[in-house]
């Protein structure tokens, strides 16, 4: 009798819970696996941003050629298929990153501008920033500006970039004492236009230069003490306008 009653009480269950059932039991252990209890982001609909974050690692530390929808999923730690159920296709993925970049980069030359005050102060501290968001997020700056890898017709894409370029065309027009905000911006001049592009090409040149190891020639033959840092600076004070000789 007292064997019988010990087998009864391995029998009786919480009165508040029910006994887990094998699916129960696996999603408990992907749970575990993935990091976490059942209370992970991924259950609250942040896988979506969660890829992007590994995107970016992958990115940042196996370059554009490792970054795949696979890699994605792996560095993520979920299914393969995640990312293109939230993404379409690696285009998809590389286009939300890429806008995610161009937001980042125009924050931070936004930031640059406004801690100066004198037009050209706020001209050159935008160029600097511009470099040195290349120099930070090398991967992501590459990744921004190769079309044949995103789709600059997304939304959020069009926008940042968009947001990123009005921007530049601010600071130039800051320089010149004139506003190339809004409609101005939309009826640009051919003068105007060649102001933009003249200092967008000198900085963008100069950066790509720099990422690509070009500059090591220049680098390596300055003074001591001189780095690269000191070369920008100089050769954006080599582009302002100096009154003729008397």
């Amino acid at each position: 009798m007292a064997r019988n009653l010990s087998k009864a009480r391995t029998r009786v269950r919480p009165a508040s819970g029910k006994s887990a059932s094998p699916r129960q039991g696996r999603k408990r252990s992907v749970a575990r696996t993935t990091g976490g209890s059942e209370d992970t982001p991924y259950h609250h609909g942040a896988l979506r941003d969660a890829l992007l974050k590994a995107a970016e690692t992958v990115l940042e530390r196996d370059g554009l050629a490792g970054l795949t929808l696979r890699a994605v999923a792996r560095e993520a730690g979920v299914s393969h298929a995640a990312p293109t159920h939230h993404f379409g296709d690696l285009t998809g993925l590389l286009s939300e990153l890429a806008a995610i970049g161009f937001r980042r980069f125009n924050e931070a030359m936004v930031a640059a501008r406004n801690s100066e005050t004198h037009p050209l102060m706020k001209g050159m501290a935008n160029a600097k920033a511009y470099v040195a968001y290349a120099q930070a997020r090398p991967g992501m700056f590459s990744l921004m500006f190769r079309n044949e890898r995103i789709d600059m017709t997304r939304p959020s894409l069009h926008e940042a970039a968009t947001a990123s370029f009005e921007g530049l065309a601010s600071a130039i027009g800051a320089g010149r004492n004139e506003k190339l905000t809004g409609e101005a911006l939309e009826a640009l001049s051919l003068d105007q236009a060649a102001a933009i592009a003249r200092a967008w090409s000198l900085v963008h040149g100069f950066t790509s230069l720099l990422l690509d190891g070009r500059l090591k020639d220049i680098l390596h033959r300055l003074p001591e003490g001189t780095g690269v840092d000191q070369l920008l600076h100089a050769m954006l004070l080599s582009t302002v306008a100096r009154p003729p000789a008397a």
